[in-house]
């Protein structure tokens, strides 16, 4: 059973194999039974995904707070005195501007955001085939279209990253992540070329063609 935990209608979760669906909202929540273990039959209900019936018998949910959260950049408060008159040949008072150091620490975590890599890939309390297998599964993502919004909203947790961000920053932040993404790729393979090189060629095999270039990129450069 993928997992153990009983949901509830209201509770908000993220589907662990699909996080580009964003946060979801469970609407139904049946017991079932499924080769004679308990589990549940769910209907949610997902910002990005819509809404999906699901079994936790295959499914693993996590509750929606694991998601990332962006921090939102502090506007400048207002001020509370009423500003003063002007006379019409007065010019127009300049607009008040964020902390630079406020803004610019904001900026910084949302770069580390962007770039960090998901726990599924780095933990290292699985085994390293695992953790070369949810780095595989990464290389699924692109820098154009619908992907590069799906890797986005999986970052930051927002439901549509075009709304707090431009598509240039996207592809910006995307270039800096998949040369995290690399660099950790050619750890694993060098890690599992010595300790356990039939699981390496096990987990490549079965992976999509754009993996398995980056496997022969890792290898050339390992």
């Amino acid at each position: 059973m993928a997992g153990e935990t009983d949901w509830s209608r209201g509770d908000n979760v993220v589907h662990a194999a699909k996080p580009e669906w964003g946060a979801g909202e469970v609407l139904v929540a049946e017991p079932v039974v499924h080769d004679g273990r308990k589990c549940q039959r769910l209907t949610i209900r997902f910002s990005r995904g819509g809404t999906k019936t699901i079994s936790t018998a295959f499914a693993e949910l996590k509750p929606a707070s694991d998601l990332p959260r962006v921090p939102k950049f502090i506007e400048p408060e207002p001020e509370s005195a009423p500003a003063p008159q002007r006379s019409r040949t007065q010019a127009p008072p300049a607009p008040q501007e964020q902390d630079p150091i406020a803004k610019a620490a904001m900026t910084s975590e949302i770069a580390l955001i962007m770039g960090k890599l998901p726990e599924k890939a780095t933990d290292p309390f699985t085994s390293p085939k695992a953790r070369l297998a949810a780095t595989l599964d990464l290389f699924k993502f692109t820098d154009t279209g619908g992907s590069l919004l799906d890797w986005a909203a999986i970052q930051t947790g927002l439901p549509d990253p075009l709304a707090r961000f431009s598509r240039h920053e996207l592809e910006q932040w995307f270039a800096k992540f998949r040369i995290e993404l690399e660099a950790h790729l050619r750890k694993l393979v060098r890690e599992l070329r010595k300790t356990d090189p039939s699981a390496l060629a096990e987990v490549v095999a079965s992976s999509p063609s754009a993996a398995r270039s980056a496997v022969r990129r890792a290898e050339a450069l390992a």
